[in-house]
Formats: C-alpha cells, sequence, structure tokens
C-alpha cells in the first residue's frame, strides 16, 4: 500500500450552473483563475452567447413558478439556502480569501456578513408589499390598491471586488421579491460565485431561479443586454465604459437598469435593491352599496 503522503490531490471542477444542473461551457472554453498573489486556484468555464442565451430560457422557465409562490413560501426557501451556507462556511472562507487575498479572519467575518445578509433578505420576502403597496384614498365609491409584482428575468452583473458578501448583496433581494436571475460572476474572481451554484441546487430553489455563469464578463453581458426575454438589468459588475454600452442595448425593449455606483458592501443595505426590480400593480374596484340608505363599505 502506497504511503498517505504520496497521495494525489482531487481537483475540483467548477461549472456554470444554468436550469438547476451544472453544465461546461457549450464553447468547451476555460480560462485560469489566480489568487491575489497570481497563483494558480482552479480553470473555469469561459461562458459563451449560447451559455448566456440558455440562461435566459432556464429563468424565463422558472418565472413564473417562482413569482406565483407565496412570499412566506420564498422566505423558507431563502432561509434554507442560508442553512446550506452556513453548513459550507469553511469551504466559503477559503474561497474567499484567496479570491481577494483576506487573512482567515477577515474572509470569515465577509462569509458570515453574507449569510447573514441572505436571512435578512429572507425576512423581507412577506413584508415588502407592505413597504411599497397599500390602499390608495381616491374620490369616489372605489377600493384602490397598489401592489408590488416582480419585473422579470434579470441579468445581474455581480461586484467585481467584492466575491461573496457582494454577490450575495444583489442577488438575494432580486430572488427575494420574485424575479429569476441570470448572474454574470466575478471575472477575476468566480469561484464562491459557482460554488454558490452547488449549495442553490442542494437547498429548496427550484432550478432556473438563479443561474451563473462565469467567463468574460464584457462578453457574456452583450448579448444579455441586448436579449428581448431580459426584463432588467443590474450593471453593478461594470466598469463606466461598458455600463454606458450596455445602458444603450438595454434600451431597444425598455429594460429596467439598475446603473452601477460605489458600494460599502459591508453597510446597511437599505431597501433599494428590493424595490429596484419591482413593478406596481393598481387595481380599481367598486366598493358596492348596501341598503336603500346608499351606505357602503
Amino acid at each position: 500500500m502506497s504511503d498517505a503522503t504520496t497521495r494525489l490531490s482531487v481537483f475540483k471542477t467548477y461549472k456554470l450552473y444554468v436550469g438547476g444542473k451544472f453544465p461546461r461551457s457549450e464553447s468547451g472554453r476555460v480560462y485560469e483563475v489566480t489568487d491575489s498573489k497570481g497563483e494558480w486556484l482552479a480553470n473555469a468555464p469561459l461562458s459563451s452567447r449560447k451559455d448566456a442565451r440558455d440562461a435566459v430560457v432556464a429563468a424565463r422557465k422558472a418565472f413564473g413558478g417562482w413569482s406565483g409562490a407565496t412570499a412566506y413560501n420564498r422566505g423558507q426557501v431563502l432561509y434554507r439556502v442560508a442553512e446550506m451556507l452556513e453548513g459550507r462556511r469553511g469551504q466559503f472562507v477559503r474561497e474567499v480569501a484567496d479570491a481577494e487575498g483576506l487573512s482567515k479572519q477577515k474572509a470569515a467575518a465577509a462569509v458570515d456578513a453574507a449569510v447573514d445578509r441572505w436571512v435578512w433578505y429572507a425576512g423581507w420576502t412577506d413584508k415588502i408589499a407592505q413597504v411599497v403597496g397599500g390602499a390608495n384614498p381616491v374620490a369616489g365609491p372605489f377600493f384602490n390598491l397598489s401592489t408590488p409584482e416582480p419585473t422579470g428575468v434579470v441579468t445581474v452583473l455581480a461586484p467585481q471586488d467584492s466575491s461573496f458578501l457582494g454577490l450575495v448583496s444583489v442577488i438575494a433581494p432580486l430572488i427575494a421579491t420574485g424575479n429569476t436571475a441570470v448572474v454574470v460572476a466575478s471575472e477575476r474572481a468566480p469561484l464562491p460565485a459557482l460554488s454558490l451554484g452547488e449549495v442553490l441546487a442542494t437547498s429548496d430553489l427550484p432550478g432556473g431561479v438563479v443561474n451563473v455563469l462565469s467567463g468574460r464578463t464584457a462578453e457574456i453581458a452583450a448579448p444579455l443586454a441586448a436579449h428581448q426575454d431580459v426584463n432588467g438589468i443590474d450593471l453593478t459588475g461594470a466598469d463606466e465604459v461598458l455600463a454606458k454600452e450596455l445602458e444603450i442595448a438595454a434600451a431597444d425593449n425598455l429594460k429596467r437598469v439598475l446603473r452601477p455606483r460605489p458600494t460599502d458592501w459591508t453597510g446597511d443595505p437599505g431597501t433599494h435593491r428590493l424595490t429596484a426590480f419591482l413593478e406596481t400593480k393598481t387595481v380599481w374596484h367598486p366598493t358596492g352599496a348596501l341598503g336603500a340608505a346608499g351606505s357602503s363599505y
């Protein structure tokens, strides 16, 4: 029997996460991911335009069921994801430390903050409607009710500099409100995002609600910004030049656009990302009349 010191390492194979499955890029391409010191970490899939289109198809297919689920149920599912993240805490600490050049202590703090943030957004699923919706006073015998509804399929360019906390901060509020997502991971540090796909696959989140692509941000984002079945785009991970190009492309089918801005991911997230991709539906309904006196309820 060979000595334990001669045992070969089993390297992790990172794959895309599309439609609840783990395909390799249809192009067969990969690119090297290195740590902050330039040392090789893994080969990540280099997504193509075809991968982007496949992800949109998966997100659209999942949208009806996810947006139609009760807000309470979505909160339960998101909380289950947080449980799974907590169970794989050690793996994410290692990946974040390598990706961002952090000490184990700082990486652990970032991962803990990300899990806490996921729980925080899970708690918002059945509360956001009360904040942005409600009954409107009108002059007439009508009920006038405004309720929020999800925008639809949204492309998310994940933050380039915050591989996990920033990633969670842009994905969780989007799906908490019933949208489905096509996520373009940080180009330089995609591994935590690809590992998040593994967590989502083993939670109760339906396949297609979140789809994770890795590769060259500009190469993947261009067809997504122009895609006629994408309803919104979050440009957080784009630089100024790319953001402008994508915003112009997004105007073709009137996508909602969330422009990039400097963000302290460790700060209070507020509710602006919960409302960024919500539409407001207002319904009028006659109150009716009761009795000869014409009283109404």
